[in-house]
């Protein structure tokens, strides 16, 4: 197979690796605005694996570029802005396409390619990451075990989600943070969509660690859930954030709405005030945090469902005990290669645009990403931590237990 994958900054260059180590690609193109960047990042990748420019603004350049190859890797952000062109490329090319798409905007723009992606006998997977992607693969893994499902909630540490490098613009994940944290969102509630204002409270119940809150922010796990599970009543994502930052945040999305800060000056003052090139955390890191009770934290990545089971209130939470490692790059990059192993007996034949929950097996997802994970697990069963609320075993215990399977 010959892959390329857009972008070679702080998600691409993690996707470009894991999908250069894999035995079915035998040709890899990193593409990137920055011919050098792609160029030095290939270099690192052995002999499969050479870089060029591209402008994935310029349909030839693109076209181009995609020639001849039978998947594309999409990293190149914010999706709001890049995600939908990129893909209509890919259709008109005739490649199948995966991108780690985290906007609501370009998803909804984007499945409604839905059909022309089936006419170009293509596969397009979108939002397939961290938060969008993990979660989504936690949320199936959660909902397997009610017997109705009304409400799903995704949701991610905020502080766990900033670039590990400064560059001379804004990251486009910061970008796209503060975009989807003004203005007005998608939102899935008493069974209907809705546009309605982001950071607005959320409480819930997370079993094993019990009540928390989370604030609501726009992503595409709201659009795409209700698609695939037609039975939810309710679909929102939630982030959790230190609340100094939580009130900066606040303080500068009102003066994006206002209209009084664009939205990159905002998002340079946010990457300033959470310091981007901090030492980046480990798994380990935020597991210790959360087996410190008194620190009340949630895990930087998790899907909770609610309805019923065996006739009686039930509630289920997922989350990771490890992910790959390198912070957020990692946590995102790594799972887009993966998802192209796991589609791959799928292209070509399940044509069309799909989210993570429509096409990919999630226990096949994270058997293949568990040990690409620090530290290593095994599987799906020692990576995954469920937590229910008709079993007492609170999440501290639950990750202890997971990490003993893993070591046997």
């Amino acid at each position: 197979m010959k892959a390329v994958v857009l972008g070679a900054g702080g998600m691409g260059r993690y996707a470009a690796r894991t999908a250069a180590a894999q035995d079915f690609i035998e040709e890899l193109v990193v593409g990137d605005l920055d011919g050098g960047a792609a160029g030095a990042l290939a270099g690192r990748l052995g002999n499969k694996a050479r870089g060029a420019a591209v402008d994935v603004l310029n349909e030839k350049s693109l076209l181009d570029l995609l020639a001849g190859a039978d998947a594309v890797l999409n990293t190149v952000g914010p999706f709001f802005r890049l995600g939908p062109p990129v893909l209509r490329a890919a259709v008109r090319a005739g490649v199948h396409y995966l991108d780690i798409n985290d906007d609501w905007e370009s998803t909804e723009a984007m499945l409604a390619l839905d059909e022309e992606a089936r006419a170009a006998g293509i596969t397009a997977v979108i939002g397939v990451g961290a938060s969008p992607g993990m979660s989504n693969m936690l949320a199936c893994l959660a909902m397997r075990e009610l017997d109705e499902v009304d409400e799903v909630i995704a949701g991610f540490d905020l502080d766990a989600a900033m670039p590990e490098q400064r560059g001379d613009k804004p990251a486009a994940a910061t970008v796209h943070g503060l975009h989807q944290l003004s203005g007005r969102i998608r939102v899935f509630e008493n069974g209907a969509f809705a546009q309605a204002k982001p950071q607005r409270r959320v409480d819930f119940d997370y079993p094993g660690l019990g009540p928390r809150t989370g604030w609501t922010m726009g992503h595409p796990e709201a659009v795409t859930f209700p698609r695939a599970f037609p039975q939810l009543r309710s679909a929102r994502v939630v982030m959790t954030m230190a609340p100094s930052n939580r009130i900066a945040v606040r303080v500068l999305t009102g003066l994006i709405d206002a209209g009084l800060v664009p939205l990159e000056r905002a998002a340079r003052w946010v990457e300033r005030l959470e310091g981007v090139g901090k030492p980046v955390k480990t798994p380990a890191d935020y597991i210790a945090e959360i087996l410190d009770e008194a620190a009340s934290r949630l895990p930087p990545v998790f899907a909770v469902a609610k309805g019923r089971r065996q006739g009686r209130p039930a509630t289920i939470a997922g989350t990771v005990r490890s992910a790959p490692p390198l912070g957020m790059g990692g946590a995102t990059g790594v799972p887009l290669a993966v998802g192209l192993g796991i589609v791959r007996p799928e292209l070509g034949t399940k044509c069309g645009v799909f989210a993570p929950e429509a096409i990919l097996d999630p226990v096949a997802f994270f058997d293949a990403l568990a040990p690409l994970c620090e530290p290593v697990c095994q599987s799906s069963d020692d990576l995954v931590v469920l937590t229910r609320s008709w079993d007492a075993t609170n999440l501290a215990t639950a990750l202890s237990r997971a990490k003993e399977l893993s070591a046997h």
